[in-house]
């Protein structure tokens, strides 16, 4: 209902629509040439000059220009122009999309590639979680075909809801490290990843030991690291599943690898904060076992901090390592509720993770819509534009890559996604009554379907199109 095919003169399907926003032309809808060096994309462009308050519903930081052409040269953004004021010359590859909403892609700070398998899986606490459907599935990540498999299903799952950016685990397999730097610099994604650190308290089958961990990884960072858009992540999981050895290990490897990251996990879950006390008594948090082995620092990417006090939270602020929120699966696996005003009021960075399999889908407005319900449950309720900059332009800065990602500024890499305001009638509804950007912004984040989505293009290239336009 809403929806009926119909062919054009020149041969071409359409979709007519009881919605405005979905009409577009017969080049954008169907067959757009991925060889063109100059294109010119046709829309409403939305993103960021700075972060936005968390309440302020008229922020100046935002920066919205409706229909404007946006131009892509070889990759690179060159400038936003008013349709009314500019044509775009003939050598210049048109896609016209009107009334459509055209913002930089997503950038997903924790998410694990091998956990594709057990999206949704039900469970109780994060441990037990890890025991019974984590490790299982990290386990097949020894198979390079399957490694292979997994890691392009991923990445095409990722562009598929507008990602293009994302901090990632695999598994403690070098090959599934491998499988997922390849598949990504197939796309031309910028890619942060590395293999998992694990040595004690998993199964055998996905723990190392320091040596193989040392070979391993410098294996791959000779590999991959600063290959095309990728770079190396030094990856211990957690510290519950690292030996002191292991963690000093990845504390050397990030300090001698320019311009790479460290991720790991910190402060999930009340049971895995006590098991931590156990295995590191001398250590005054959870926090400052992390900060014993050097692993924090501007460039550190710690998913989760839900049970951090406030001197961690200073310790935070002071190193510039970041938050990465997975709200989704805070909520899911019952972990708590961030402090995101503390830590935003300590100076911490916090950007949006999908943290999929305990998170339970990739898409990132789902991320944010769970972002604000947490919130809103403490009483602190926070924008569509405070949330749409945390994975965008606030994520792109905090991995210090706001030259490159996470905004529509003339140099950056055109990493950008077209959506639909509505693709169903009862959103179309909602769009119609909406009284102000901000509150078009909201319901599309709450009531958005996945059909929204129309294109994601990386570095100007089209690598994923809707089916039927």
């Amino acid at each position: 209902m809403g929806r009926e095919a119909e062919v054009d003169d020149m041969g071409c399907h359409r979709s007519r629509s009881f919605l405005p926003s979905a009409s577009m032309s017969c080049m954008s809808a169907r067959v757009i040439d991925s060889t063109a060096r100059q294109v010119a994309l046709r829309g409403d462009l939305l993103d960021f000059t700075a972060a936005p308050a968390p309440q302020d519903l008229n922020s100046t930081a935002v920066r919205w220009r409706p229909d404007h052409w946006l131009l892509i040269d070889h990759g690179r953004i060159e400038a936003a122009l008013p349709a009314s004021q500019f044509d775009p010359p003939p050598q210049w590859y048109r896609v016209e999309h009107p009334s459509r909403l055209i913002m930089p892609g997503f950038i997903d700070t924790h998410v694990h590639s091998a956990q594709i398998d057990v999206l949704g899986s039900w469970g109780t606490q994060l441990l037990d979680w890890l025991h019974t459907h984590t490790f299982p599935a990290e386990q097949r990540m020894a198979h390079p075909e399957h490694a292979q498999a997994i890691s392009q299903m991923f990445v095409r799952a990722l562009l598929a809801q507008g990602t293009t950016a994302a901090c990632v685990f695999p598994s403690v397999h070098a090959v599934s490290a491998d499988a997922l730097f390849a598949a990504a610099h197939a796309q031309g994604m910028r890619m942060i990843t590395g293999k998992v650190l694990m040595d004690r308290n998993a199964p055998a089958a996905l723990c190392d030991t320091v040596e193989q961990a040392r070979a391993d990884c410098e294996a791959l960072i000779a590999r991959w690291h600063g290959t095309g858009r990728l770079a190396y992540a030094v990856t211990p999981r957690f510290a519950i599943t690292s030996t002191p050895e292991q963690l000093a290990l990845a504390g050397q490897l990030w300090a001698r690898t320019p311009g790479s990251y460290l991720q790991t996990h910190v402060a999930e879950n009340t049971d895995e904060a006590q098991w931590v006390a156990q295995l590191f008594p001398q250590a005054r948090s959870y926090l400052d076992v992390y900060a014993q082995y050097g692993l924090l620092g501007e460039r550190a990417v710690l998913a989760h901090g839900l049970w951090l006090d406030e001197h961690d939270h200073q310790v935070l602020a002071d190193s510039g390592a970041q938050i990465a929120h997975c709200p989704s699966s805070n909520l899911f696996l019952g972990s708590g509720l961030l402090h995101w005003d503390t830590l935003a009021q300590s100076g911490i960075p916090v950007t949006l993770a999908s943290d999929v399999g305990g998170g339970t889908s990739l898409a990132q407005r789902r991320t944010m819509l769970d972002a604000y319900k947490g919130q809103a449950m403490r009483m602190h309720k926070v924008s569509a534009f405070f949330l749409l900059h945390a994975c965008t332009r606030g994520a792109a800065e905090a991995l210090q890559l706001e030259h490159e990602i996470g905004s529509l500024e003339p140099g950056t890499l055109a990493d950008v996604a077209v959506w639909d305001w509505a693709s169903t009638e009862t959103a179309h509804r909602r769009q119609q009554v909406a009284r102000d950007l901000h509150e078009r912004l909201f319901a599309w984040i709450t009531a958005g379907d996945e059909a929204d989505l129309v294109q994601t293009w990386v570095a100007g290239i089209p690598r994923h199109v809707r089916s039927g336009g």
